[in-house]
């Protein structure tokens, strides 16, 4: 379910979730995701104060500039963010595409959680945006995150090397097409 009324800034809900559009509220519960180094670990560090503040302050344009970003997830039962969901553009293989997203507190990994939210992210890029494809661009040690692409239907199209932070770190492009 998709939700148009912009006062709720809700995005989509699930049995157990709803997205909505963060805020600078959700600094807070974002820096315990984002400053957590085991959440952290395919990014190769944890984020700073700074960091975190321009990760939140990226989304908030991306919901301006594009209507969509990485979306807070919240747990219906205590109404708590546990992490973030959503659609971004990304570069992949030369290209701009659209990637499906997600990030999810520690405590919240290996619940159903994060395949719950990105199947409606997928269903949002391809009903709401139209999106003939999206992807999930996934670190090779995040084994995981590739289980949640592949429970999505997504299928491994591309590989690339990122540089980040002075490393060097292999990526899988997983994908899936309107209709598959």
């Amino acid at each position: 379910m998709f939700y148009e009324r912009q006062w709720l800034m809700m995005i989509f809900e699930t049995e157990r979730l709803y997205a909505r559009e963060m805020t600078i509220s959700d600094l807070g519960a974002l820096a315990q995701i984002l400053q957590d180094p085991h959440v952290m670990y395919a990014y190769e560090h944890p984020f700073s104060d700074e960091e975190t503040l321009n990760w939140l302050n990226r989304q908030l344009e991306r919901y301006k500039d594009f209507g969509h970003g990485l979306w807070g997830l919240v747990l219906k039962e205590t109404d708590e963010m546990i992490g973030q969901c959503g659609l971004t553009y990304q570069n992949f293989a030369g290209k701009s595409v659209l990637e499906i997203g997600y990030l999810l507190r520690k405590d919240a990994w290996h619940q159903g959680y994060a395949i719950e939210a990105a199947r409606e992210a997928k269903n949002y890029a391809f009903e709401k945006l139209k999106a003939d494809e999206v992807y999930s661009i996934i670190r090779d040690t995040n084994i995981s995150s590739m289980n949640v692409a592949i429970r999505n239907g997504m299928t491994i199209s591309g590989r690339e090397i990122r540089h980040s932070y002075g490393v060097d770190m292999p990526h899988y492009g997983f994908t899936i097409r309107k209709n598959e």
